[in-house]
This record gives structure tokens, sequence and C-alpha cells, in this order.
């Protein structure tokens, strides 16, 4: 679902107030967070998906990282978790689904919460995903609403899945690229999250469905900024640019391009299939982190120091109303 048509959904809901509802659906952030006392609030979660790799193991990793994502991007810890299944039992060897229910447990545990159940429905086409439940102190939250002047942005993880998966269904990538991808994909957004909180950040948000460039409008419009990325700098997965100029564009990209296009100025010399890479809807993909200058070092020191190797620097935040420039 684009973020448009979800704009026009949420227009259909009543508002939800109450004093102790501190990230709800009045903003554009990854999850809601309730109080529950002056030093606990939870933060719930909730994503699913269709496979987008062959191997079921694989699959419930990646469907369970990317759920996860969310409470990380707002600097939280997961508590627990809850399985969501679809699945056509009747055609499909149910071994598939005890493969696929096991790679998303075994994340579970990695980002050291506990699945406590889940529910199934029977479906023509598989889908996997968690509900998740995770705790931060209520005044260490990060949003994605707190973006700066000044603030650098960092990215996390590099741009390109959507891209690469339609490659592997079509069969023109490498199996060592796939492994690639498949791996990063998997890859908890823990270690970054740690960072961000130890050496604290002004905001942040996961590049998931929407792009990077829909995610980073949600950023400049939250935070009443704009953001200036330097496409160049951007770090991107291998052949992802050779097949984004091949036409191998999943069809989110589209969507993201067409929500996003009025409120992103794009600079001369900028590729286009670059540009495409920079709409491309992501799957359990890195944070974009807003931090203030003078700690931009200190945030990449410790980054690299739990091994988040792809970390960059892309770009900065400028004084505005909620759009995104995008130079070469």
């Amino acid at each position: 679902m684009g973020p448009g048509t979800l704009n026009q959904i949420l227009q259909y809901l009543p508002a939800m107030e109450h004093p102790d509802l501190l990230v709800g659906m009045n903003s554009v952030d990854d999850a809601g967070v309730y109080r529950l006392t002056d030093d606990l609030a939870i933060i719930q979660t909730v994503d699913f998906f269709t496979p987008i790799v062959d191997d079921p193991y694989l699959y419930g990793q990646i469907a369970a990282a990317n759920s996860l994502s969310d409470v990380y991007a707002m600097g939280g810890t997961p508590l627990t978790a809850m399985n969501i299944v679809a699945f056509p039992t009747k055609k499909v060897d149910i071994n598939v689904l005890g493969e696929i229910l096991k790679g998303g447990a075994e994340k579970v545990l990695e980002a050291g919460a506990v699945l406590v159940g889940g529910h199934s429905i029977e479906d023509e086409e598989p889908k996997y995903g968690l509900a998740v439940t995770g705790i931060v102190h209520p005044e260490k939250i990060v949003t994605n609403c707190g973006a700066r002047p000044g603030d650098r942005l960092i990215l996390t993880k590099p741009l390109g899945t959507g891209i690469i998966t339609t490659a592997i269904k079509a069969e023109m990538a490498t199996p060592e690229l796939e492994q690639e991808v498949s791996r990063w994909m998997a890859t908890l957004n823990r270690d970054a999250s740690a960072a961000m909180v130890a050496v604290g950040v002004h905001a942040c948000t996961d590049i998931t469905g929407f792009g990077l460039l829909g995610h980073g409008l949600e950023m400049a419009k939250g935070s009443g900024v704009n953001l200036v990325f330097h496409a160049g700098a951007i770090p991107v997965f291998p052949q992802a640019r050779e097949f984004a100029a091949m036409g191998l564009i999943p069809g989110g990209a589209y969507n993201n391009r067409r929500h996003i296009e009025k409120d992103v100025k794009v600079g001369a010399g900028v590729p286009e299939d670059l540009f495409d890479i920079l709409c491309d809807p992501q799957t359990s993909g890195g944070l974009l982190i807003a931090v203030a200058e003078e700690k931009t070092k200190a945030l990449l020191a410790a980054l690299k120091e739990r091994g988040v190797t792809a970390a960059a620097v892309i770009g900065e935040v400028d004084h505005g109303s909620g759009e995104i420039v995008v130079l070469p």
C-alpha cells in the first residue's frame, strides 16, 4: 500500500487521544508508543509480507528482522513478538511453514525477545511477519520528527533490495549477489540502534516500503525541515544500478515516485538509474539517522565498533518546510 493510499484511509479513523499516548496515528512515526509509568513506555508495531526469496527459512528471518526494525528505529528494545501467518496448507507442504517459523523464531531470539504466540489463517499466498512489543524510556524515544537544521544524515545499510529481489525473480542475479543481499535483509538494526542511543541523535526512521525518499520525506515534513541528499554518497548494492537501468524496477518504486515527486527537487547530474534506487521499496532496510554535526564522528565510530560497516553520511538537514533536495 502506497503512502498516498494510507493517508486517505487514515482520514476515516476517529482521533485517538490519551495523555499516555506518546506517539500515535497523528504522526508519521514507525510505531506507536504508550506510557505505562514515568520511566517506562511500550512500543508497538506490526509488519508482514509475501515471500521475497525462495528459501523459507531465510524468508522467515528477513520478515522477522523487518518487523523488529521499527522498535530499533525508535531507540527501543524488543520484548515480545507474535507470529502473523497466512499459508495455503492444502497446496504447500506444511514443513515449508515450519521453516518459515523457525527462521523467524531464531531471529526473535537473536534480538533478545521472546515469541509468545500468534495467529494463522488459510490463504492462497503465504504471508508472514510479527507483531512486536518493545520498551523504551518515555524521555528517550527517538522519533522521525526531530531533525534539526545542521544535522548530518547517516544511512546504515545499502539501498536496492527491491530492485535486486526483482532481478532474483527474473533469474538475472548471481547466487553470490542473492546471498549478500539476503544477509543484509536478515541483519537486525539492533547494533545501529544501540550506537545511536549511546551517542544521542535527533531523529531516526527505518527505510522500508516507501524507499529512502518516501521515508526521508516523512522525516522532513514531520520535522519541518528540508533534507539534502548527496546521491553519490549513498551506499548501493552491487549491480543495483545496472538492473535499474535495465528496467528491473518493482511496481512499488513507481508508486513511491508518484507520491514524492512534487516535494523532491532533483539536481542536474543525478543519474536516472540512481534516482530509481532512491525510490526503491526496501525490505528490512537500514536506519536513516539525523545527528548533530558535532556528534557525527562519534556516531560513525560507534557504528563501526558495533560492526555496522556500511554506515555513511549521505546528506544534511537544512532550513525548509518539508522538502527533499537530491544533489549529485
